[in-house]
């Protein structure tokens, strides 16, 4: 489990520092010298993973092919607060490509600006995702996570409709700062969401889910933001990515309930009174509760 979480957290840092300190640096050195060092880093990383121990994950339960290939899937689509994440994760892939794909577009192509200028609307997206990134923990200790998401994807399509009236490079800037802020709260905290909803030793199979499905919503959104703004303009293209990002947000707030405590009060009709997992308990019982196999579809209340 801490192995997990320090992959994932891990992986959300790189996601977020590499975009801000990658265009720094291209402020003071070439691209070439830049892809040297990032060589260099790779190899330095390789060095590090191979020289580390990692304990032996205890045997699971013998699983047949089709039930080990989808199993991090099912749990994922059938447990509400991850298809909440998952619309998150199509509202963070919209804002994200916007200025992944456009940034170099509207800085040289719209203000006629330089590639350090460039570099710098990027450095600024980065620097409100590390913002926030630092500010997380303690907000984390005040606000559950659904409280802390989706108020912040909520600012994601608010945002880029203000990318319709960026008038030129200096309000452009601020905005980035503002997306990145955003984008990094709402993202950051899945790990945390992924944990909580699965035993132990179907954690891989659900963070292998999340990694497949939330770049599935890349796969969509990279795309759509390059082909509309070389076909509407970017106007019209930050409008199209507000619109998706405002949709994801509405689904999100209608699959991930309100309410939604780790316990959960819930019957068993179709097992056997003498079931292990009904040792002590009854039919009836609360507990911790996430899919597995005695578990395989989500209460309802009622």
């Amino acid at each position: 489990t801490q192995a997990l979480s320090l992959s994932r957290l891990a992986y959300d840092l790189e996601s977020l520092l590499s975009p801000a300190l990658a265009a720094l640096l291209l402020t003071v050195i070439s691209f070439h010298n830049l892809f040297a060092g990032t060589v260099i880093g790779f190899i330095a990383s390789a060095a590090l993973v191979v020289s580390v121990n990692l304990p032996s994950p205890k045997p699971g339960e013998p699983r047949g092919v089709y039930d080990r290939t989808t199993r991090g899937l099912r749990i994922y689509l059938a447990t509400p607060r991850l298809r909440g994440l998952l619309a998150l994760s199509l509202a963070v892939s919209a804002a994200g490509s916007m200025v992944i794909v456009n940034t170099v577009v509207l800085v040289q192509a719209t203000y006629g600006l330089t590639q350090q200028a460039t570099a710098l609307a990027l450095a600024m997206f980065g620097a409100g995702s590390m913002s926030a990134a630092f500010a997380l923990p303690r907000l984390l200790d005040r606000l559950d996570d659904r409280r802390l998401m989706l108020p912040a994807a909520a600012c994601l399509p608010a945002l880029l409709l203000l990318g319709t009236l960026v008038p030129g490079f200096s309000i452009l800037l601020p905005l980035w700062f503002a997306l990145g802020f955003a984008y990094s709260l709402t993202q950051t905290p899945s790990g945390r969401l992924l944990r909580r909803s699965a035993h132990a030793e179907d954690r891989p199979a659900l963070f292998a889910a999340q990694f497949a499905l939330s770049h599935a919503c890349w796969l969509i959104t990279y795309p759509a933001a390059g082909w509309l703004g070389a076909t509407l303009g970017l106007p019209a293209t930050f409008a199209v990515m507000a619109a998706i990002a405002g949709l994801a947000l509405a689904i999100a707030l209608r699959v991930w309930p309100a309410g939604d405590p780790d316990e959960i009060e819930h019957e068993h009709l179709t097992l056997a009174p003498d079931h292990p997992h009904l040792a002590g308990a009854g039919a009836r019982h609360r507990h911790a509760f996430v899919i597995d196999r005695d578990h395989q579809a989500w209460p309802t209340r009622g």
